[in-house]
């Protein structure tokens, strides 16, 4: 890794946790800089604003993420439970810490951002997760009756939904509060939902033991 490299992975290493802990209108670059050490003067050679800094950081998050999944789904030693529970693993560790705020705080000040992210995430349960009850069904483990575009677009769309803040908003105060539990864990129960509906009594024995 050069110098150079190795500065700018420092630099979105460093702007990514503020924009998880402070949101994206909160973080400053002056925050960024002092983080590192640096001036902003030479931070702004590397990263000509905020916004850029943000896109790349998300770049790095999905190049990470869609590595480890596609490492995975590859694997052909691994069985098809635990390739489900080690691809919803993967999704949840990265996509998690994106908490709800910056989700909003992103679809307000960086629209493109919060556009191109949410494309990659519908994208990328789309893509793997076809993939991954396709071999469910070839291998005898998930309902070879039901639409695998139909489970896919739910697993997608219930996801995206449980972390806007503006979806859940629509809902009475007691849903709401009923609600405030960690990404993570909205991540892992509506896979469990789903899957736990489309998975053979074989499957679901060995998943609930994955």
């Amino acid at each position: 890794m050069s110098k150079k490299t190795n500065i700018e992975s420092k630099i979105l290493e460093s702007a990514y946790a503020f924009f998880l802990e402070k949101g994206y209108k909160n973080t400053t670059m002056d925050d960024i800089a002092q983080s590192l050490g640096m001036s902003k003067k030479t931070l702004y050679k590397y990263y000509p604003g905020k916004m850029e800094l943000l896109s790349a950081a998300f770049e790095v998050l999905k190049t990470k993420m869609t590595a480890k999944v596609e490492g995975i789904l590859d694997n052909r030693y691994l069985p098809f439970p635990l390739k489900l529970k080690s691809t919803l693993t993967v999704m949840a560790t990265h996509l998690a810490p994106i908490n709800p705020d910056l989700f909003d705080d992103l679809r307000d000040y960086a629209p493109e951002v919060w556009e191109e992210l949410k494309d990659y995430i519908n994208e990328s349960a789309y893509e793997r997760f076809q993939q991954l009850i396709s071999q469910g069904v070839k291998l005898g483990l998930v309902n070879p009756n039901v639409n695998i575009n139909l489970v896919v677009m739910m697993y997608a769309a219930a996801v995206q939904s449980l972390l806007d803040p503006k979806f859940i908003h629509q809902f009475p105060e007691s849903i709401q509060k009923g609600m405030k539990i960690p990404p993570a864990d909205i991540y892992d129960q509506a896979t469990t939902i789903i899957y736990n509906g489309i998975l053979t009594e074989e499957a679901r024995n060995e998943f609930a033991n994955a």
